[in-house]
């Protein structure tokens, strides 16, 4: 079992770029093993005042799944071609993970944050996203997984559907 103090600021880098990577790979039965059975994935929505959403019931989100069961069914569509949001030709992406910044270490739990930029390739065009994810981590097994993550994308005009591949 290891500590949050035990995992080094390197160690939670390769973490965060593995899982970038295996959504530029398009390997998402992989990437699902980096989130918790009960992690929730929340990217919240800009208001009409320019605010982020506060509540994923009570408030509009881009995306909201209390748990890895909701990823699990967004694969299951990508995979099945059984979404709206998926044609082909697939998509291409390159995310880059930029500023790490470890917020707080307690128990084998370890909040931090990090700026990301995701480009986006389909149709002979190329769109870019940025944000700035909230990442816990749960390091009490072999390898760490995500707890809990809060994508915020700063971008606030969205022309087509943003799905979890793109941020």
């Amino acid at each position: 079992m290891t500590t949050a103090t035990e995992l080094t600021q390197t160690a939670i880098e390769q973490f965060l770029y593995r899982e970038a990577r295996l959504l530029d790979d398009r390997e998402f039965e992989k990437w699902l093993e980096c989130y918790h059975p009960q992690a929730e994935y929340w990217m919240p929505a800009w208001d009409d005042n320019g605010e982020l959403t506060e509540d994923p019931q009570r408030e509009i989100s881009l995306v909201y799944y209390p748990n890895r069961g909701g990823l699990e069914d967004r694969v299951f569509r990508i995979r099945t071609d059984r979404s709206s949001a998926t044609s082909l030709p697939e998509p291409r992406t390159g995310h880059n993970i930029t500023n790490v910044e470890i917020l707080e270490r307690r128990g084998s739990e370890i909040d931090l944050r990090h700026n990301w930029l995701s480009l986006y390739y389909r149709y002979n065009t190329t769109d870019t996203y940025f944000g700035t994810n909230f990442v816990t981590l749960d390091v009490s097994g072999p390898e760490p997984v995500i707890r809990k993550k809060k994508i915020v994308l700063k971008n606030d005009y969205i022309h087509h559907i943003v799905d979890v591949y793109v941020v």
